[in-house]
């Protein structure tokens, strides 16, 4: 088949490596990056560090409101989608590019998997549960990370094109892990010795949009008096900025980083504080404590198990339980084994060529 693959945020440029890997045997890969993130730290150092083949397009939407690219990026893809007529397009995650991919495909009657499928969070106020509730209901093949995820496709009435295959973000951590410790050189850049520090991460609109929550949780990591590395994402920065908040030395605020520093930074935390979802599962495999600051996450599973805590945006409960969580000695699997890739190829090789 010819395949369409959707990327355009740091996570899907992660997830997109194994499955790329893992298709190109069989089926011919046509990579569209939408531009969503378009910072080279954000983008294009992913691309050069995961030896992911240079996309075929580069669709530059770049930033705006949720609306305008949404709107932008289906514009676009409806060119490429015309122009290529794929069998099949890929999409993952829960992003405005997955959306806009989504919706041109099933408009186009171009069947489409949707990697990382099921996930819920149950918080609308979200883009991205929106997106997640969206995309699932319009897609052909679900491919799932756990049976929680293959549950609530089922309370959602989608049940035949179900497939629990695990987290693709394991089979490329467990590649790029080894790289990772050989090329990344960020402890002693950044001058920091391994469990002497916490690392955390703050993206989600409902943290960076909102000023009080963004204070909060800036003022609850300052106060820690740990020594605190926090990779700032453009528009946490920006919204940072709006703040005039007087933060100490502890806190160390650093440019994004490529994926390579990024498994190192987490490898070698005391702890992990962060929104990301992807952050979360990345904790998880690396057997670091997280403590998650939101109100909910999709990945209850790393809950449940006791390895991660959900804490918000309050400063007293970040505080209460920056030096006191202890994850249990049991670290078990709950999203696969590393071989999720290799499953959904299996998958689509069987899919009818209409």
């Amino acid at each position: 088949m010819k395949i369409v693959s959707v990327v355009g945020a740091r996570p899907e440029f992660i997830q997109a490596m194994p499955v790329s890997r893992a298709i190109s045997d069989s089926h011919q890969e046509i990579l569209v990056h939408t531009g969503q993130h378009y910072d080279y730290k954000m983008s294009q150092q992913f691309f050069d560090e995961l030896e992911i083949p240079t996309p075929h397009y580069n669709l530059g939407v770049g930033s705006g409101s949720q609306a305008r690219q949404t709107a932008e990026m289906m514009v676009n893809m409806e060119d490429v989608l015309l122009k290529e007529s794929p069998d099949y397009v890929i999409v993952r995650g829960d992003t405005n590019s997955t959306l806009a991919a989504a919706l041109i495909a099933s408009k186009l009657g171009i069947p489409f998997a949707h990697i990382e499928a099921g996930e819920r969070s149950f918080n609308r106020r979200m883009p991205e549960e929106i997106n997640r509730i969206v995309v699932d209901a319009l897609a052909d093949r679900h491919f799932c990370v756990s049976h929680t995820a293959v549950r609530n496709l089922h309370a959602e009435g989608i049940r035949d094109s179900v497939f629990q295959v695990g987290d693709v973000m394991l089979d490329a951590l467990l590649f790029a892990r080894p790289l990772a410790r050989t090329k990344s050189a960020v402890l002693a850049r950044l001058g920091i010795q391994p469990q002497k520090y916490a690392l955390a991460t703050i993206h989600r609109a409902a943290n960076t949009d909102d000023p009080l929550r963004l204070k909060s949780i800036l003022s609850a990591l300052d106060q820690t008096g740990e020594t605190i590395i926090l990779p700032m994402h453009p528009r946490t920065r920006k919204a940072l900025e709006a703040l005039d908040l007087q933060l100490t030395d502890s806190l160390r605020i650093i440019d994004p980083v490529g994926y390579f520093d990024m498994l190192t930074l987490e490898e070698n935390a005391r702890l992990i504080a962060t929104d990301s979802g992807g952050v979360q599962r990345e904790a998880y495999y690396m057997g670091i404590p997280c403590l998650t600051l939101r109100d909910e996450t999709e990945w209850v599973g790393t809950v449940d198990v006791g390895w991660n805590k959900l804490v918000g945006a309050e400063q007293q409960a970040i505080l209460e339980n920056w030096f006191s969580f202890s994850p249990p000695a049991e670290h078990p699997f709950i999203y696969g084994d590393g071989t999720a890739a290799q499953l959904i190829a299996g998958i689509l090789n069987n899919v009818p060529n209409d």
